[in-house]
């Protein structure tokens, strides 16, 4: 059973382990209902292992005790609909997924089965074809409805994936590396959906070594840095010039304007 007030997603003692060497070890990370949240960390610090946790991708080493890992909702076990109602994911391998000529209205359409395209057998009632329009234009792409997915920028078919991700209309839109391979024109119209995305009701988490990705609407950061979380707190206390040379190990000054933040 799901408890109404348990945080929407917990770690505790998560270590996962690849070709007998430790990559990502989270002692303690909770992100409550609602939160804004951007993971930050250079590459190589284990974001996107930490993403494939998140999503049951990758398995931490199983406690001695028995007890979980990875709690969303204050449960450790879901059927996998019923946590993409939950949680939805947008990432660079999914990208890759999706490069085939799958038109963008069957690949956000495939998002309530969780399928690359449509198949024969898949029942599309006319809830789920209102629903694929009203996001379709949510994200100003209603006009590439008929185009394939593999005829498009990356930055559209980001925002077509982020469609299908928000088809079951998930608490926590998850994003990892979101603006990898956009041209400047491309960031400015992808960070302008998240931040529609955040202010409709969905909670954020930002998974980035960009500190250009971290919208104004993300309260607050967690840091990475070689597999573990080194930070954790405000935004305003964080995206400092101290905190952010010594994540990435190098001599930076950070600059606020206007809720964004800038390296120089």
């Amino acid at each position: 059973m799901t408890d109404p007030d348990a945080p929407l997603l917990e770690l505790h003692d998560c270590v996962v382990s690849r070709d007998g060497r430790e990559i990502l070890r989270i002692d303690s990370l909770t992100i409550g209902s609602g939160e804004h949240v951007a993971v930050l960390g250079p590459n190589g610090a284990g974001k996107s292992t930490l993403v494939r946790l998140l999503t049951r991708d990758v398995r931490p080493l199983a406690h001695d005790d028995g007890s979980p890992a990875v709690l969303l909702l204050g449960r450790e076990r879901w059927d996998l609909l019923e946590a993409r109602r939950v949680l939805g994911v947008v990432s660079d391998a999914l990208q890759e997924t999706y490069d085939v000529g799958v038109s963008v209205r069957d690949c956000v359409t495939s998002g309530f089965f969780g399928s690359v395209g449509l198949y024969g057998h898949q029942h599309v009632t006319e809830a789920m074809r209102e629903k694929t329009a009203e996001l379709l234009e949510f994200l100003d792409i209603g006009g590439l409805a008929g185009r394939g997915m593999d005829s498009l920028s990356t930055g559209e078919a980001r925002r077509a994936l982020i469609a299908r991700a928000l088809v079951h209309d998930p608490m926590v839109l998850v994003l990892d590396e979101p603006c990898d391979g956009l041209d400047p024109s491309a960031t400015w119209h992808f960070l302008r959906t998240i931040r529609r995305i955040a202010q409709a009701g969905h909670a954020l988490v930002l998974v980035t070594h960009h500190l250009d990705d971290v919208v104004p609407e993300v309260t607050r950061i967690v840091m990475l840095k070689d597999g573990v979380v080194s930070r954790d707190g405000a935004k305003t206390d964080l995206l400092t010039t101290e905190c952010v040379s010594e994540l990435f190990a190098v001599p930076v000054q950070v600059e606020e304007r206007d809720g964004w933040y800038r390296l120089w």
